[in-house]
C-alpha cells in the first residue's frame, strides 16, 4: 500500500513540475512585455533557473540520502508553493531572478528524490516504471500550452496560471506531509550517514559520456520549450496562441515517446533504441528551423518530442542498472548536464537574439541537436560495451 501511495505520489508531483518547468517558456512573451525584459535578460532568467538546478542536482545527489526521503519531498514542495507564489507577484524583473534561482534548487532536488525512490521502489520494473514517471512529466508540459490558452480566455495575466498551479502543488504537498508521517519507510528507502561522491562516478567513461549527453540533452529540450513560442510568434510572424498550439506537437511526442519506448525494448537493445531516438530528435530540430509553414512545424515539432522524450529515461534506467547504489549521484549527474545545457542554450539564444534577432539565433537548436547526436552514439558505444561484458561474465 505504501508503495503504491508514494509512487501516486511522485507521478502526480512530476506532472506538476513537467507544468511549472516549461510554463516559463510559454509565458515568457508576455513577462518580456510586462516587466520590460529584453532578449538578454529573458536569456539571463533562464540561466539563473538553470544555475539553481545544477546547485540542487549537486546537493541533492550528494546529501537527499541523509535524510527521509518522503518528508523531505514534502518539505521542498512546500517550500516550491511559496516561491511560485513569490514570483507570481513580482514587479521588477531583477527580483524575479532571485525567485526563479531558489525555485531551481527546489526542483532539483524533488527530481533526484523522485528518481531515487522510484529506481529503489522497482527493481524489477525499473525501465518501464521510470519511463512512466517521465511520461507524467511529459503530460504536464503537454498540458502547459492548453492550460494557458484556457486561462487567458478568462484573464490575460501570466501571474495567474501560476497562482492556480500553485494551489495543485499545495494539495500534492498536503499528501506528502500526510505519507511522510503515518508512514514507515521501508528498510531499502532508510537514509544513510556518508554523503555519496561525483568524483568517483565520473572516474567511469561511460558516466563521463552520460554527462556530456545530458549537456546535449538539456540544451535541445529546453532551448527549445523556452524559446519556440516567441521564435514562430516574432520570428516568423505567427499569432502567440497559434505558436502555443504548434508547441503542444512538442509536448505530445515527448508524451507519447515516455510512454511508449519500453514496449521496444523487447526488440531493440538500450543502446541501439537511443540511436533511433537521437535520430528522430535531430531531423525534428532541422525541420523546425528550415520551415514555416505551421503543418511541417508540427510534424517538426513532433518529431522533435518523439525522439527526445525517452532519451532521459531510457539513459538514467541503463546507467542505473549498471551502479544501483550511486543512483543519487547519477541522478544528479544527469540534472547537472542537463542544466548547463540548459543554461548554455537560454543563454546563448537570449544574447544571440539581442544581437541578430531571434529567427537567426535560433539555428542554435539544431546546432545544438548534432551534439546530441554525436554524445548519445558515444554513450551507446559504451554502454553496449558494457553490456556485452556483463553478459560474458
Amino acid at each position: 500500500m505504501y508503495q503504491r501511495q508514494v509512487t501516486v505520489l511522485v507521478y502526480l508531483s512530476f506532472m506538476l513540475l513537467g507544468l511549472l518547468s516549461i510554463l516559463w517558456g510559454i509565458l515568457l512573451p508576455d513577462i518580456m512585455a510586462q516587466l520590460q525584459m529584453s532578449p538578454a535578460a529573458s536569456g539571463l532568467f533562464f540561466a539563473c533557473l538553470s544555475l539553481g538546478s545544477i546547485t540542487g542536482a549537486f546537493l541533492g545527489g550528494k546529501y537527499v540520502q541523509k535524510f527521509e526521503f518522503v518528508p523531505l519531498f514534502a518539505v521542498l514542495l512546500l517550500i516550491l508553493v511559496v516561491l511560485v507564489i513569490g514570483a507570481s507577484f513580482v514587479r521588477f524583473w531583477p527580483l524575479l531572478l532571485g525567485f526563479v534561482f531558489t525555485l531551481g534548487v527546489t526542483c532539483s532536488g524533488l527530481f533526484t528524490i523522485g528518481h531515487t525512490l522510484i529506481a529503489r521502489l522497482y527493481v524489477e520494473k525499473r525501465a518501464r516504471m521510470m519511463g512512466f514517471m517521465d511520461f507524467m512529466f511529459s503530460l504536464g508540459t503537454l498540458a502547459a500550452p492548453l492550460y494557458v490558452v484556457v486561462l487567458y480566455w478568462g484573464v490575460e495575466d501570466w501571474r495567474w496560471p501560476l497562482r492556480i498551479l500553485a494551489i495543485f502543488l499545495a494539495g500534492t504537498a498536503a499528501f506528502a506531509w500526510y505519507l511522510g508521517r503515518t508512514h514507515q519507510s521501508p528498510a531499502h528507502m532508510a537514509h544513510a550517514k556518508g554523503s555519496l561522491s561525483y568524483r568517483q562516478v565520473m572516474k567511469k567513461p561511460v558516466f563521463f559520456a552520460l554527462a556530456l549527453m545530458m549537456f546535449g540533452y538539456g540544451a535541445v529540450e529546453w532551448g527549445h520549450g523556452n524559446w519556440f513560442v516567441t521564435y514562430a510568434s516574432q520570428g516568423l510572424a505567427l499569432s502567440t496562441e497559434q505558436s502555443r498550439l504548434i508547441f503542444a506537437f512538442f509536448t505530445a511526442g515527448m508524451v507519447l515517446s515516455r510512454l511508449s519506448f519500453s514496449v521496444f525494448l523487447r526488440w531493440f537493445s538500450s543502446a541501439q533504441l537511443l540511436m533511433i531516438l537521437v535520430t528522430c530528435a535531430f531531423f525534428g530540430a532541422l525541420l523546425v528551423k528550415t520551415t514555416a509553414m505551421p503543418a511541417l512545424l508540427q510534424l517538426g515539432n513532433f518529431a522533435l518530442g518523439l525522439g527526445l522524450g525517452a532519451i532521459f529515461p531510457l539513459m538514467l534506467t541503463a546507467a542505473m542498472d549498471l551502479d544501483s547504489d550511486n543512483g543519487p549521484v547519477l541522478s544528479g549527474l544527469a540534472n547537472i548536464g542537463g542544466s548547463i545545457g540548459y543554461q548554455a542554450a537560454a543563454l546563448g539564444t537570449g544574447l544571440a537574439a539581442q544581437q541578430v534577432g531571434i529567427a537567426t539565433a535560433y539555428w542554435l537548436i539544431p546546432i545544438l541537436a548534432i551534439w546530441l547526436f554525436g554524445t548519445v552514439s558515444y554513450f551507446s558505444y559504451l554502454l553496449h560495451k558494457k553490456q556485452s561484458q556483463k553478459v560474458k561474465v
